[in-house]
């Protein structure tokens, strides 16, 4: 399981349009590892071509990545824009599910395509490219909401699993940390602390929980991972910069910042910034809200409502009841999903 949702559900559909014409592309010289290549008793099929789907998305006006028949999600909208695209419903999988508000840098799904002649029906045709699929996909993506990109299109073998098949996954969690009120460009986007936080105290506690435990403490109810057991390989806090991220107008020409006496930054409508605390969590995979539940443990470490020492004593305690609020959905993203590609 990973950092999972636990409700499964229905397709959203629609009629399906025809796609715009997408240019054929060439050949490059050396060839491309991603290009389709032919797997021998892979498919019962010729004409079906599996794909590896690299997404990015913001999570704000999805609800999850799972198909719901009543609401809006990653899946329903991917899907909808492949069968725009090939003119035929499709099943998408996806490698890591997300909740409702949750980002992707690159969330990795697959996807079987048959290409079907439209001038001469039951005509074989090769394989779509990958570049082909990802460019006719974003433009019926980006004909939606806007909030959804494919990054990576590669064939891969028929029984290749999106899921199955990832090695590695990767999360971060955006903390800004400041009594200002979160400026309108990080609206949705991290979890504002209004607190000051202690780095080296989330480090530490970051110390005690990396590795093989029983992470029942950090395991939401509705979880349907088997065993609580699990290998967290890197847990650790770093101090990032606060994006949007722009030269400083209160910075002149030849390097000298503008200010008063104190040293405060003088000037009208001038944001003070905040600071920004990334929690990288790597794993194989995760119990369900797994990495929510830790950040909210290491803010509350951070913020001196906790000790390095509770932190410790909420891993032992083995119940979900022991840990700190569970961090929002808002400030956590899906970075990275690794595979031995073939």
């Amino acid at each position: 399981m990973t950092e999972d949702l636990k409700h499964s559900s229905d397709r959203c559909s629609e009629s399906p349009n025809r796609p715009s014409k997408i240019a054929r592309t060439e050949d490059t010289a050396g060839g491309d590892p991603r290009r389709c290549v032919s797997y021998q008793g892979m498919s019962q099929n010729s004409r079906i071509q599996r794909y590896l789907v690299a997404i990015e998305y913001i999570g704000t006006r999805f609800s999850g990545s799972q198909q719901q028949s009543t609401c809006r999600t990653v899946i329903g909208a991917l899907e909808e824009a492949f069968q725009k695209f090939i003119g035929q419903p499709v099943s998408i999988f996806c490698s890591s599910r997300t909740d409702a508000g949750v980002h992707a840098l690159s969330n990795v799904c697959h996807v079987d395509l048959e290409r079907i002649s439209k001038r001469k029906p039951g005509e074989v045709l090769p394989p779509h490219e990958p570049t082909v699929v990802r460019r006719a996909v974003n433009h019926f993506l980006q004909k939606n909401e806007g909030d959804i990109m494919v990054v990576d299109v590669r064939c891969i073998p028929a029984d290749f699993h999106a899921r199955y098949k990832a090695q590695e996954r990767t999360y971060f969690y955006r903390l800004l940390s400041g009594p200002e009120p979160l400026s309108t460009f990080e609206k949705d986007r991290a979890w504002h602390v209004p607190q000051e936080l202690d780095l080296f105290a989330m480090q530490e506690a970051c110390k005690i929980l990396v590795g093989h435990h029983d992470f029942s403490s950090f395991r939401a109810a509705g979880c349907q991972a088997n065993s609580p057991m699990r290998t967290l390989d890197e847990l650790l806090v770093s101090e990032s910069v606060s994006t949007p991220n722009f030269p400083s107008i209160t910075t002149t020409s030849d390097g000298n910042k503008l200010g008063g006496s104190n040293g405060e930054i003088q000037g009208f409508g001038i944001r003070k910034r905040h600071r920004c605390f990334v929690v990288t969590a790597r794993a194989r995979s995760f119990l369900y809200h797994q990495v929510r539940l830790l950040v909210g443990v290491l803010k509350s470490v951070g913020t001196g409502d906790l000790t390095v020492c509770d932190v410790e004593r909420i891993l032992n305690a083995k119940n979900v009841t022991a840990a700190s609020p569970m961090a929002p959905a808002c400030g956590l993203y899906l970075a990275n999903v690794k595979y031995d590609l073939p």
